[in-house]
């Protein structure tokens, strides 16, 4: 990466002719206005989460106020009138369930269109493109009426049924992976008398293991953001995940931003955690998936 930025750089010079010492600052510009634009948000939401709801209300949104302003209270109160640690663990579950649930019928499906022949198949990959074409709350009243039919609304189900669905990015990481995996792989297993669904198993999952941690970073990513599907699907307070767990703090005539976006930095905590831990298999995960496709 930092190659190819010297080499954009050289190629700016030679086009627009201007000195390196420019070039340098035009450079060091551009990054700190990028890091602004992901810092100042952040800092913004850090500093409303230790402010007191007087000083919220009284000083402006990137000042720090007097050390007696300042609380960790929002924290306390977000933790515990929120019930973010239920919230927590009806995310966990919708997570892990249907983040299971798609990578098996994904990788299937794309196992099935890479190494099986049969009529219809340019057309299931055309309807499955096609369907990408489709805006989503145009299906909305169709959806709802399925879920209230099957009698999962209000339930956990509802989001789990939505979010694993399998969808067109999960099928074309896969099938782009499995271009790398050779067929030979798969004739050796039927020589030695593996079943189809053995090959997949044995041969192909272990192969995908790339292709898998991009799909659970990019769907585990909008499933833990989301905040329609639970909102519409599962009113029930019981049922509330992190998305909509800030909302309880939104009344009629205004929301206690300073507890709204303590939540925030509550919700933000665990996948710091997680993208720490595990920076380098995502890093890999990226790459791999932007290499093959």
């Amino acid at each position: 990466m930092i190659v190819n930025t010297e080499n954009s750089i050289r190629d700016f010079r030679k086009r627009t002719g201007v000195s390196e010492s420019v070039a340098k600052i035009m450079k060091y510009a551009v990054l700190i206005l990028g890091a602004a634009c992901a810092i100042v948000p952040a800092l913004v939401v850090v500093l409303a989460s230790l402010k007191t709801q007087e000083a919220f209300r009284t000083t402006e949104v990137l000042e720090i106020p007097g050390f007696s302003e300042l609380t960790l209270k929002n924290y306390y109160t977000a933790f515990v009138d929120g019930n973010m640690l239920r919230a927590f663990g009806n995310t966990l579950i919708i997570l892990v369930v249907s983040l299971t649930v798609a990578i098996i019928l994904g990788s299937m499906v794309a196992y099935v269109l890479s190494r099986f022949d049969f009529k219809g198949k340019k057309l299931i990959v055309i309807l499955f493109l096609f369907a990408t074409f489709i805006p989503g709350v145009t299906t909305q009243v169709a959806t709802f009426r399925i879920i209230s039919g099957l009698g999962v609304f209000n339930t956990r189900w509802a989001a789990i049924f939505l979010y694993m669905g399998t969808d067109i990015v999960s099928v074309y990481i896969f099938l782009q992976a499995l271009k790398g995996v050779p067929k030979s792989l798969d004739e050796a297993a039927i020589v030695e008398g593996a079943s189809y669904f053995r090959i997949y198993r044995s041969v192909i999952l272990p192969m995908l293991r790339p292709a898998i941690a991009t799909v659970i970073i990019i769907k585990g990513v909008a499933i833990y953001n989301d905040f329609y599907i639970p909102f519409l699907y599962m009113p029930k307070s019981e049922l509330s995940v992190v998305s909509t767990v800030l909302y309880k703090f939104m009344g009629p005539y205004g929301g206690r931003w300073e507890l709204v976006c303590a939540c925030v930095i509550i919700t933000i905590i665990p996948t710091v955690l997680v993208f720490i831990a595990l920076q380098k298999q995502i890093y890999n995960g990226f790459a791999a998936g932007s290499v093959k496709m």
